[in-house]
């Protein structure tokens, strides 16, 4: 019997994992886990707050614990925040997992979030920043999948049909 997480879904900010997460659970009748979520409950407070009054490094720490935690402990879906893969050790946690990355473009994101949401590292100049973001990031979510969905023009439903696919998971 395999331990860890059935599906592990990566990407950036508004690529759905948490919308398909949960479709995803739903249909394979596991339950659905995320990471944002696990912070936000231990804190008390939204993400953006915590990057407000404690800052980026701490949110970071957080985030870390929180992979850690859900990877040894949960057996359904599992979403990371969109920047759970910028620390090696995460990265690590995940290998040989059925990591997902869930994949847009810039106009995809801008139609999903439209990039002057509560976002806290899209403060200023969000198609800007969103575009660095990824620069710096798709490389890592790349890394640690073992298949890449692209989630542009699709609805969730479709989203996690292609994931079942892409994993061979019966439906």
């Amino acid at each position: 019997m395999s331990t860890g997480p059935l599906i592990v879904l990566v990407g950036p900010m508004g690529s759905g994992k948490s919308t398909v997460g949960a479709l995803l659970a739903e249909r394979l009748g596991v339950p659905y886990r995320d990471t944002d979520a696990d912070i936000v409950a231990a804190e008390g407070r939204e993400i953006s707050d915590i990057f407000i009054e404690d800052g980026e490094e701490h949110f970071r720490a957080l985030e870390r614990e929180a992979v850690r935690a859900a990877v040894a402990e949960h057996t359904g879906v599992l979403a990371l925040g969109g920047g759970a893969v910028l620390d090696a050790g995460s990265r690590e946690r995940l290998s040989g997992l059925p990591v997902v990355y869930l994949s847009m473009d810039v106009e995809e994101a801008v139609r999903r979030v439209g990039l002057n949401t509560a976002r806290p590292l899209l403060a200023v100049n969000p198609r800007r920043q969103w575009r660095e973001l990824m620069e710096a990031r798709r490389h890592l979510y790349t890394e640690v999948a073992r298949v890449v969905v692209a989630t542009d023009d699709k609805t969730p439903e479709e989203v996690a049909e292609a994931v079942l696919d892409a994993l061979e998971l019966k439906k």
